[in-house]
């Protein structure tokens, strides 16, 4: 019984399986990106992001492991200089997995997998968004508005024309204090005629 086995051995014997993972990984970092099934990157990612988080600290100890798993020396070169440099700021997770649909003649899930730093369109697409801030309105929580969350430009005096301008200095609002006087005068109104009734 495999109970808690992970590894998926591939259908293939391990001397085969290690043969095919080490060209895969050489290839993944010569390339930056591999085009294989969903079942070989997975194992793949497992293999080679050890060595990449050992290709961060360039000393000889690390050299010597890296050598005995690649066994290609064009390969440790690009790791421990372009790679590296790429990949120093960053904790773990450096390669992604991107689904491609199944394969014709098998059917297999074919897949794309790629080191996260070297794919130019997705830094650009999360830098612009890193630096796009937007300002949104926020409503009390009592009652929620329907302008919840779109963006208010505000109103500049060079945007508006100059009978726009002339128009809002004049514009007089009534204030509480106008209006006051006037619901006196009212009360007021309506008191003398119930005393006139009484009389």
């Amino acid at each position: 019984m495999r109970h808690g086995k992970k590894d998926n051995h591939l259908s293939r014997t391990h001397s085969h399986r290690e043969a095919m993972l080490q060209n895969m990984a050489s290839s993944l970092i010569m390339h930056k990106r591999i085009e294989t099934t969903v079942a070989k990157a997975k194992e793949l990612r497992k293999f080679v992001e050890p060595i990449l988080t050992r290709a961060k600290d360039d000393n000889n100890q690390n050299r010597k492991v890296v050598f005995q798993t690649l066994a290609n020396k064009e390969t440790i070169k690009e790791l421990f200089g372009a790679v590296a440099d790429k990949i120093a700021n960053r904790p773990g997770g450096y390669t992604r997995i991107i689904k491609l649909g199944n394969r014709q003649g098998d059917n297999a899930e074919t897949c794309l997998i790629e080191l996260v730093d070297f794919n130019e369109l997705l830094l650009g697409a999360a830098a612009e968004k890193a630096t796009a801030t937007t300002r949104t309105r926020r409503s009390r929580r009592s009652g929620g508005s329907k302008t919840e969350g779109i963006e208010v430009a505000p109103a500049t005096a060079e945007a508006l024309p100059a009978d726009a301008e002339v128009a809002a200095a004049t514009e007089v609002t009534p204030t509480a204090a106008d209006e006051t006087p006037a619901a006196d005068d009212q009360q007021t109104e309506t008191k003398d005629q119930s005393e006139g009734g009484k009389e």
